[in-house]
């Protein structure tokens, strides 16, 4: 990966809440002839299974949904502030109707096969581990179906972060 050194998980010196909540990040998946790209903004990272994972939430009807199901790699790209609007386009239009790098100037590259982006300033490679649709029947606290309101649970994606990378 030209401008980016691998990183150690205890090397990663920024704040999960910041990068997932509120800078947000963009999960790719696919290949180099077909792949998608999304805004996320919910998700978490830790360990799970004596491994370093990124959970990932996807609604059944997004577009990357069909990627990140039909291949076992996916990555999460968090990028600076400069890139809001990028990020903002790629969260609120379909790959179905749009080529996300070309609308927003983001440059894919591939690391082994699977996508991510030059301008990210942190790179996660990971390899799926598990999924599963959440669901109205193991809600606790009832605010949490207001999310809901179509019936739409995301899947939630547990993926071993295989690789971090940062830009030099």
């Amino acid at each position: 990966m030209k401008n980016f050194k691998q990183i150690t998980p205890e090397s990663l010196n920024s704040n999960p809440f910041e990068l997932i909540g509120k800078d947000w990040a963009l999960l790719s998946s696919g290949t180099p002839e077909n792949f998608n790209t999304m805004t996320i903004s919910w998700g978490a990272v830790g360990i799970m299974w004596n491994k370093p994972v990124a959970f990932t939430f996807v609604r059944p009807q997004r577009y990357t949904m069909e990627f990140v199901i039909g291949n076992d790699y996916v990555s999460l790209c968090f990028f600076d502030e400069k890139y809001r609007k990028a990020l903002a386009f790629c969260g609120s239009n379909s790959g179905r109707d749009f080529d996300k790098p070309k609308e927003t100037g983001l440059t894919p590259a591939f690391c082994d096969g699977v996508p991510y982006f030059e301008e990210a300033k942190l790179v996660l490679v990971c390899k799926k581990l598990y999924n599963q649709f959440l669901n109205a029947e193991s809600v606790v606290e009832p605010t949490v179906t207001d999310n809901y309101a179509a019936g739409d649970y995301h899947k939630m994606f547990v993926n071993e972060i295989v690789e971090f990378f940062v830009k030099e």
